[in-house]
């Protein structure tokens, strides 16, 4: 049977309690449309903007503890990002993924020094490659940045991953939003993966004033097949994605298209 996801493009604010309040109402959503997993966006815990350092927690902190209790009363997943402290005073810009019968977490490997940004200032990468599995579907994780290089994509695939879900804060500018749309088409096609981005809603669609020159998010959010074609999408304002992730059609794909066998580089021995 297909696994039903959702996608929750937010806006969150500096509050993490706030913020907590919008992930119940929304989790609830997706439990409601059939959903057996509900991602949300890169820095759901806090937007970019707020200082980090005070309002890390560790992953058994109050704040993680209530999306594991908001997870366990919709009866779904919940896929969210959130901030740890770092052994070096910095932060992990860290992804939860916890409901009935998973508990993990993936902490962003590539940090966001571009666009006249500096992430590792003030967070620590992550260096593991993580997957889970649920209902039988093994599912990759990444952060925003990371969708600009391939190599992590094709990890989730070699880890037997068909779907890969990319929450991100992606920053705002000229051409952003068509490089979004390019780079996340290219990562279902590079690891002929699922690919399920889902970004903080666009800050001015929400009737909110953007952080400063922070990335705070563009929206288009988008559920993209191991074809590269784009099944759903929304637009720069908040709303629920719902849809199906078939993994029938990534055995097909890999048949038809079959990069990854036909690797010269970079591939399993």
């Amino acid at each position: 049977m297909p696994l039903r996801i959702a996608l929750s493009q937010i806006t969150t604010g500096p509050d993490p309690a706030s913020n907590l309040a919008l992930l119940r109402e929304e989790t609830q959503r997706a439990a409601d449309a059939g959903a057996r997993l509900v991602a949300f966006p890169e820095a759901a815990m806090a937007c970019f903007g707020t200082r980090l350092g005070p309002i890390a927690e560790p992953l058994d902190g109050p704040w993680a503890t209530e999306v594991r209790q908001i997870a366990k009363d919709a009866g779904l997943v919940v896929v969210a990002g959130m901030f740890t402290p770092a052994p070096d005073g910095r932060v992990t810009n860290t992804l939860l993924a916890t409901g009935p019968g998973v508990e993990t977490s993936y902490d962003k490997i590539h940090l966001y020094d571009a666009f006249g940004f500096a992430e590792s200032k003030t967070v620590a990468p992550g260096s593991e490659v993580v997957t889970f599995d649920l209902d039988g579907v093994r599912i990759g994780l990444a952060t925003c940045y990371d969708v600009r290089f391939p190599e992590l994509f094709r990890a989730h695939a070699d880890a037997g991953a068909v779907l890969s879900l990319l929450p991100a804060s992606w920053g705002a500018g000229p051409g952003k939003r068509e490089q979004w749309e390019l780079l996340t088409r290219a990562r279902a096609l590079d690891a002929t993966v699922w690919l399920a981005a889902v970004g903080q809603a666009d800050p001015e669609a929400s009737g909110l004033t953007a952080a400063s020159s922070a990335p705070t998010g563009i929206g288009h959010s988008a559920l993209i097949g191991p074809d590269g074609t784009v099944r759903e999408r929304l637009d720069a304002g908040p709303g629920l994605l719902v849809g199906e992730v078939d993994t029938e059609e990534v055995t097909a794909v890999r048949r038809t298209v079959s990069v990854l066998a036909n690797r010269k580089l970079g591939g399993q021995s």
